[in-house]
């Protein structure tokens, strides 16, 4: 198969907790996992093989959050103090010391290394997710059910009708509602490096509607489809 013109990022599969916090850290193994990218490991692991680049983290989502800006430091910001499910993380705060720490050590090399690997040759970036099959507390859908896909362009990120297009391409293959930004209408990675090549969002269900192994083919062949209709 020849290699796709993509650039993937999948910043919230990781389950590491960084050794600089571990003593303050008091959540469960579990907790970890629900508050990060269940699935996403498996899901888009087929694609590195398929892609130009493929950018990746082992840390986790709940205590350096890649999808937000450096200077958000709401409780579901870049060093959070809450799981998206508001469970408390630390025993106690974190110092402004040990939080410049983190984002100098985790956060700042992720997003150099996107910025690195942006060039003219490709022809999307592509930020990778999974979504909870209903809406945790901070999210801007609570309660409700999800589709079982979410296209994102951050309103201008690339191009509406490539979005439109991706979104027919993944219809091709996911039997469920397939929507463009709605409820996500694009994270941080996809408007900050959107100034810098085109890049969309992609949020799958974690319901079991398909194994991780079928989810991943069909993205892959989703993509593939978009990739020929684009060139």
């Amino acid at each position: 198969m020849k290699t796709l013109p993509l650039l993937i990022s999948v910043p919230h599969a990781g389950l590491t907790i960084p050794d600089e916090i571990k003593q303050l850290n008091q959540l469960t193994a579990l907790e970890i996992m629900q508050d990060g990218d269940e699935g996403a490991r498996e899901i888009y692991a087929n694609l590195e093989n398929n892609v130009a680049h493929f950018v990746t983290t082992e840390i986790a989502r709940a205590f350096i959050d890649l999808n937000r800006a450096q200077d958000d430091f709401h409780k579901d910001g870049v060093v959070k103090t809450h799981t998206c499910w508001d469970v408390p993380i630390y025993r106690e705060p974190l110092t402004s010391e040990l939080i410049t720490t983190l984002l100098t050590r985790y956060y700042h090399p992720y997003h150099h290394r996107l910025t690195k690997l942006a060039h003219s040759s490709l022809l999307l970036g592509v930020d990778c997710h999974t979504m909870a099959e209903t809406a945790p507390p901070v999210a801007p859908d609570y309660g409700q059910t999800r589709p079982q896909v979410c296209i994102s362009n951050a309103n201008g990120a690339c191009p509406r009708y490539w979005a439109e297009l991706l979104v027919d391409c993944f219809q091709n293959y996911f039997s469920g509602e397939v929507t463009l930004n709605q409820p996500f209408s694009g994270g941080y990675i996809t408007r900050y490096h959107g100034r810098e090549m085109p890049w969309i969002q992609i949020e799958l269900n974690r319901a079991t509607f398909a194994s991780h192994t079928e989810k991943g083919n069909w993205v892959l062949a989703a993509l593939t489809d978009w990739v020929k209709k684009i060139q």
